[in-house]
């Protein structure tokens, strides 16, 4: 490794904690821009589109380089990612009505006609694609068709067929109805906590404990999981209707 590749690695750039490891720190440090990750490190890119491969829009961790790299790991899998920073109108982020084995509530996307977010494309060959799906059991991966969705990558060009995975749980609603926008795993747990004393008769009363209960116990998760569900916190994304792949 030469000393600009040295520049490159994710501990230089700040993007070595995967929330995989630290479930506070979901849904993990993102590029400033578009990279290749290999390895340990985040290159430039030669080129945005990469039509042999699937375009995935991350809304969550799988936007984080350390996380694909910690999923990558665990399969052996070690050919590069090409993440490439976009606008995505018609999607935005909401709160996973789960909890996940990893110790935290995870994000997933929600129908926003008007919205317009700065997301990731992340570019997956069929290898990663079939790792990537098996890591998000708690998910679906669903076709956006255009143009009810719209993703514009940093030169202006829209791609025309992407997917993006939506959890099949629903996701947690904002007291009013409407999908809840995900502040950050330890303000949404703090926030979740307050709002259900059951929540707290389960994992506690800090985002600390709930995330080292939920880690040691995968039928306290489910339990969670449930208990959303039970308090009727939960809400349709509006994205049930997609096409499932």
């Amino acid at each position: 490794m030469d000393a600009r590749d040295e520049d490159r690695t994710l501990e230089t750039l700040g993007l070595a904690v995967a929330p995989r490891d630290r479930p506070l720190s979901y849904p993990g440090a993102r590029p400033a821009g578009s990279g290749l990750l290999d390895g340990d490190r985040l290159l430039p890119l030669d080129r945005l589109t990469h039509p042999d491969r699937t375009a995935v829009v991350a809304v969550g961790s799988n936007a984080s380089p350390a996380q694909l790299r910690h999923k990558m790991a665990e399969f052996g899998i070690a050919s590069p990612v090409p993440m490439v920073k976009a606008r995505v109108t018609g999607l935005d982020v909401g709160v996973s009505a789960h909890v996940s084995r990893l110790g935290y509530v995870s994000a997933s996307p929600v129908n926003a006609p008007d919205t317009t977010r700065e997301l990731f494309v992340i570019w997956l060959d069929a290898e990663q694609l079939a790792m990537v799906d098996a890591t998000e059991p708690n998910y679906d991966r669903v076709l956006l068709p255009a143009p009810a969705f719209r993703v514009e990558l940093e030169n202006g060009e829209a791609l025309l067929d992407q997917f993006a995975y939506v959890n099949h749980h629903g996701v947690l609603h904002n007291g009013a109805g409407a999908p809840r926008s995900h502040p950050g795993q330890r303000a949404l747990i703090t926030e979740l906590l307050a709002g259900s004393p059951a929540l707290r008769q389960l994992f506690g009363v800090t985002p600390e404990e709930f995330c080292a209960r939920a880690r040691a116990d995968a039928r306290l998760c489910a339990r969670g999981t449930r208990l959303f569900a039970e308090e009727k916190l939960v809400t349709a994304s509006g994205l049930e209707h997609l096409h499932v792949r």
